[in-house]
Order: structure tokens, then sequence, then C-alpha cells
């Protein structure tokens, strides 16, 4: 009798530790058992992947939303990368729900899944930052942040995040962002390159970012004339009174008809109707402009003092001039889709753009060419890619930008393929590559989903 129960025991034992075994595989990239989605209305297919919505502390009395959707591919071995899309005050889901996420939305609501999703090649996190944003709160209620304090907010939400996903942090780990996340995405990546924490930080990238206020509003003229926006009397006048030995200074020039001159210009540009996100692209709803796509707008020429009278469209609040998000506000106000992302019932309602972030949000920073300095010291891998046709943050700045950092040239301007067509070019130096899509606007994601995730794959195989 005992030598029986000496084997059952011992079966029970091995039983178990098989179990273990099988599962381990499954389970060893597991998170937050609280936070794990386990359906999304609208979605009729089951993911391959484990994905977890909830909260992290970025600080005290701030907890920042995020998304965290697993690799399609091996969750275990593949990279960890940070997404956040910009504003400033803007939400990372539009990232997730419209650019490389894997859920995308229908008019209807229903939910599909997109087939280039960057995470058939990466885990990727999406964070609402700062707070305010989305679904992120304070418990203060004071949303008044700064690019320093944002960095901070977004390293310390890191941190927790690797406290809930601890299997993760040997991972290799990248930080890629978007339009004012170009102000984001170097300031945290200081903030990680120089801190203690164990994150295995190789890389960032930069889509569409505003690096430089002074190149991107310098550059903008330029790419207006240059696309047939600025007609040749008034280029004449501003070769006239905004050069000088073959300079010109458009950005903070204080000669009166320069400043005049270039008003003009940006009249053209910004306030006829044009989709600033992308020149060739209609704008939904018409050429009338939004409250949100007015402050978006004074990120350009932010210090010379223009004011720009655009008609409001009273259409959905928060939604940047010529984007339809409107899938995205009547999904996620859906009480049953802010269940099944754990979201508490006193969090605000979500909107794309946060008009309260935006209009309390101190810029610090003008340019982040020492950002981008400490970062190539580091020896880390740093990408600046740009959609050609978007005007906001247009290519030629970006350009300029990675230009003047003077690094040691690896490979010169150059076309790079994708399915056999050009996709866009590229110039690689030591440790920084600038790269354009050819036709894509600021969301390069959104306008060339193939070509972005083939843009993502070389990026992570270093090979162009």
């Amino acid at each position: 009798m005992q030598w029986m129960q000496k084997v059952s025991m011992m079966f029970l034992w091995c039983s178990s530790f098989v179990i273990a075994l099988c599962f381990g595989v499954t389970y060893a990239q597991s998170g937050p058992a609280a936070d794990l989605v386990t359906s999304l209305p609208g979605l009729s297919e089951t993911p391959n992947f484990q994905h977890y919505s909830g909260y992290l502390q970025a600080g005290q009395g701030k907890y920042f939303h995020y998304w965290f959707v697993e690799s399609q591919n091996n969750p275990s071995t593949d990279p960890v990368l940070l997404w956040l899309n910009g504003g400033p005050g803007c939400s990372s889901m539009e990232g997730l729900l419209a650019e490389n996420g894997p859920f995308h939305l229908n008019d209807d609501g229903t939910v599909y899944i997109n087939p280039y999703s960057w995470n058939l090649l990466a885990n990727v996190l999406y964070l609402e930052s700062p707070a305010g944003v989305g679904f992120s709160y304070s418990t203060t209620g004071n949303y008044q942040t700064s690019d320093p304090q944002v960095a901070e907010d977004n390293y310390n939400a890191l941190l927790d995040f690797f406290s809930k996903f601890p299997s993760f942090t040997s991972n290799d780990f990248y930080v890629f962002a978007e339009s004012y996340g170009g102000v984001y995405a170097p300031t945290l990546s200081k903030l990680i390159a120089s801190g203690s924490a164990n994150i295995n930080f190789k890389g960032m990238g930069v889509g569409n970012g505003m690096t430089s206020y002074a190149v991107n509003d310098n550059s903008l003229v330029y790419f207006g004339y240059y696309h047939g926006l600025i007609g040749e009397s008034l280029w004449s006048e501003i070769n006239e009174y905004c050069c000088s030995s073959g300079t010109c200074t458009y950005y903070g020039n204080t000669n009166t008809n320069c400043q005049n001159a270039v008003y003009d210009a940006l009249y053209l540009i910004q306030d006829i109707g044009l989709n600033i996100y992308n020149l060739y692209a209609p704008c939904y709803g018409g050429a009338q402009a939004q409250s949100r796509y007015d402050a978006d707008m004074s990120n350009l020429f932010r210090h010379s003092g223009f004011k720009f009278q655009a008609q409001v469209d009273v259409s959905v609040p928060g939604d940047p001039k010529c984007f339809n998000g409107t899938a995205m506000y009547v999904w996620l106000n859906n009480p049953n889709v802010r269940a099944a992302l754990h979201i508490p019932s006193t969090v605000q309602s979500w909107e794309l753009c946060s008009s309260t972030v935006g209009s309390q949000y101190q810029r610090t920073y003008s340019d982040m060419t020492p950002f981008y300095q400490y970062l190539l010291q580091k020896n880390l891998r740093l990408l600046v890619f740009n959609g050609d046709v978007d005007m906001a943050c247009n290519f030629l700045g970006a350009e300029w930008f990675v230009e003047a950092l003077n690094q040691s040239v690896v490979s010169q301007y150059a076309p790079w393929y994708y399915n056999n067509q050009i996709a866009g070019y590229v110039k690689q130096y030591e440790n920084i590559t600038f790269l354009t899509v050819k036709g894509a606007g600021h969301m390069v994601p959104q306008y060339k989903p193939a070509v972005a995730l083939q843009l993502f794959k070389n990026y992570l195989s270093n090979t162009y």
C-alpha cells in the first residue's frame, strides 16, 4: 500500500512537472491576469496572440493607459517596441487602431485584424501619454505638463511595465514615435540610455517628427514652393526680403517685408483647405478647419506670432482636420469596449487629441540636436523616416536635421524598394538612417501600411 502511494505521488508530481513544461512557453510571457484582454466587441475572429490593457503608474497620482500586444511570431525572443503618438495631447490608440496596430476599425464599428501590423515582428506597447490623454489620468486633475516632465513620466511608466512583464526585460527594446513624438522619443531615450534600469535598449525611430522648429519652418517654405503652392511673384518677394548672400531665413526673420511675404506663403499652405498631413489627399469633411487643427498648426512658425483665422467645423471635438476619427470615438467610448479594456467608469471619455492637455502644454525644447548627439555617442541605432507629402513635419527639414548631425556617411542617398517598386529614398550614416516613404503623409503606417511594415523590418535587420 505504501509502495502504491509513493508511485501515485510520484506520478502526480511528474504529471505536474510535464504540464508545467508543456505550458511554460505559453505562460512564460504572460502579464498580469487582471489586464489580459479576453474579448473585443466587434471582433469576430480570435487573435493568435495575447494582449493586455490596463494602467501603468507614471508618477505620483499619474496613471497612463497602455495596450500591449504580444508578437504574432515569437514573443519570448522578438523585440519590444514602445509606440508614442504626438500632439502634444494626442492618443497612441490612433497608432494602434489606425496605423501599425493589429486591430483596425471599420466605419460600422466592427473590428478586423490588420495584415500589416507591426506585431507580426515585435511585441508592441502603445502608451497614452501624458496624463489626460485618451484614458490616461491624474488623480489630482492637474494636466499641465512639459517636455522634461513627460519624459520622466514615460520613463516611470516603462519601469512599471517591465515590473508587470518581467519576462520581457531581456528582449531588445526600441522606442518609436510620431509627430510631436519627435520630442517625446529622444527625451525618453536619453533617460533610458543614462539610467540604471534593466532595459535592453537598442535604438529609436521617429516618423515625421518635430526635431527642430527652425529647420522645420524654414524647410516648409521651400516645400511649398517646389510643390506648386506658392506663385512666382510671391516667391520673388520672399527671396528679395528674406535672403542675403545666398542664405535665406524665414524662421525668426525680423524684416517686416519678409514676415509679410512668409505670412502670405503660409496662408496658402495652412489656411485654404489643404490637407496639412498629406498634400495629395482630400480633407475628410471638406476644406473647413477644425479647432484642434488650428492648435496643431501652432507648432508651425509658433515663434513668429502669426495667427490664422480659420472657420471652425463643429463635428467631432478634438479631431484633427481632414482626419476621420469617428469610428475610434464611437468604439472606444462604447461601455462594453471600455470594460473589455479595463477602463474604470470614473475615467473621462476618450478623445483623439485632448485640448486640455494641448492648451496647457509647456514646450521646453525647440531643437532635439543635443539629445540625438547623446544617443549617437551611446552607439544606439537611430532612424528618422518621413512620408514625403506631409507638410506638418516635412521630409526636407528632417533631412537637413540629420545631415547637420555630421555623422560619417555609410551609403549615399539612393532609392529603396518594396515589391519591385521604389518605396522611397534612404541615406545611411554610421549610427543613424534618414529614410523617406514615397507618397506617404504624416502617419506613414496609415497611408502606406505594407511599405511601413517593410520599413520596420528593414530597421530591425539594419538592411535597407
